[in-house]
């Protein structure tokens, strides 16, 4: 950081047709209790087709502080959009944001308390994930419970403070980007993901912190779930092969889950023994319990619970698999 008084901080939100969404995030960044003229909110818009362009127009004209630049990203994706709004910011502190998210009022002033009380390269903090309808209800449910997303700590709503090896919508020095680069553009998903994986393997460190806020809008739809994590799970692989490693073993159990499942059917098909029914009745058996667990608070959400726990497990692990399929050569050139 410089020798300011205080740091000055980017805000980069990198959105594309967050229609229903961006005013809700630009309110909630607009109302941050950190001093206005040390902040600036840079959204990299990927020429949405619907009115996002126009209401962070009318937002900015009517709020003059913080100031607010839309700038035009025409590769349309999160990490080019981000890249492009990276080079016009101004901060020493830049936090990365997005239009499905809602922050909390002090949320800029506790990462930056943070980065320099942690000495930290990024800080971020747990997000609370929730739906506005009821089948989005339910896959915030799922996706705030271990079961479904595997233990991600910025995932669960009771987390302790401490190094960890991601964060969603984190703060860094900008001085993290000078020393390993920007976000990588060939990732459409999980570029965060890389990003902070290449940081921790370059001797950085990710503080997460419960006192960070932030709200999470989930998809409102089993299809939209399916297609964000098969993308989660078909990206993870070249997240891997970029990195020559694998950020979390958690990372690959819906893989092997997805062979174990549809393996063991096709055994007991050919050989028409019970014992290969096991992966899939003990994963029928944990996800009715995972359910009746979860959703014990919830019980109108039930119904739904078991096929969104589904689609979370076999799209990750599909996709992942796919992914194996999808950048198979680069396996075969690192081998040889």
């Amino acid at each position: 950081m410089s020798n300011r008084v205080r740091p000055f901080v980017s805000i980069i939100l990198p959105v594309r047709n967050e229609g229903p969404f961006i005013q809700e995030a630009l309110h909630a960044l607009i109302e941050q209790d950190y001093p206005h003229e040390w902040m600036e909110i840079l959204v990299a818009d990927g020429q949405s087709t619907d009115r996002t362009v126009e209401r962070v127009a009318q937002i900015a004209a009517s709020h003059p502080s913080p100031s607010i630049y839309l700038i035009e990203n025409p590769k349309h994706s999160m990490p080019a959009g981000f890249n492009l709004a990276l080079q016009r910011a101004k901060g020493d502190v830049i936090i990365v944001a997005g239009g499905h998210a809602k922050f909390a009022p002090n949320y800029v002033s506790r990462c930056v308390e943070l980065l320099e009380q942690t000495k930290a390269d990024c800080v971020g903090g747990p997000i609370e994930t929730v739906g506005k309808t009821t089948v989005a209800r339910a896959i915030a449910l799922a996706q705030s419970s271990w079961f479904g997303v595997g233990g991600a700590a910025f995932r669960m709503k009771t987390v302790q403070p401490g190094f960890v090896d991601t964060v969603a919508f984190g703060a860094y020095r900008r001085s993290v980007f000078d020393k390993i680069g920007v976000l990588d553009e060939e990732l459409v998903r999980n570029q965060d993901d890389e990003f902070n994986f290449r940081l921790v393997q370059s001797g950085g460190k990710i503080w997460l912190d419960p006192s960070i806020r932030a709200v999470y809008y989930s998809r409102s739809s089993v299809k939209s779930l399916w297609k964000q994590y098969f993308n989660y799970g078909m990206y993870k692989v070249r997240v891997i092969q970029k990195r020559g490693a694998i950020p979390a073993r958690r990372h690959l159990a819906p893989g092997l889950f997805v062979v174990t499942f549809f393996g063991g059917l096709l055994m007991y098909g050919l050989f028409r023994r019970k014992i290969w029914l096991t992966p899939a009745l003990t994963y029928m058996v944990a996800n009715g319990l995972a359910t009746f667990y979860v959703g014990r608070h919830e019980k109108r959400l039930m119904p739904y619970l078991p096929i969104v726990f589904a689609t979370l497990h076999f799209a990750y692990g599909i996709g992942f698999l796919y992914g194996l399929w999808r950048w198979r050569s680069s396996f075969v050139c690192k081998a040889n």
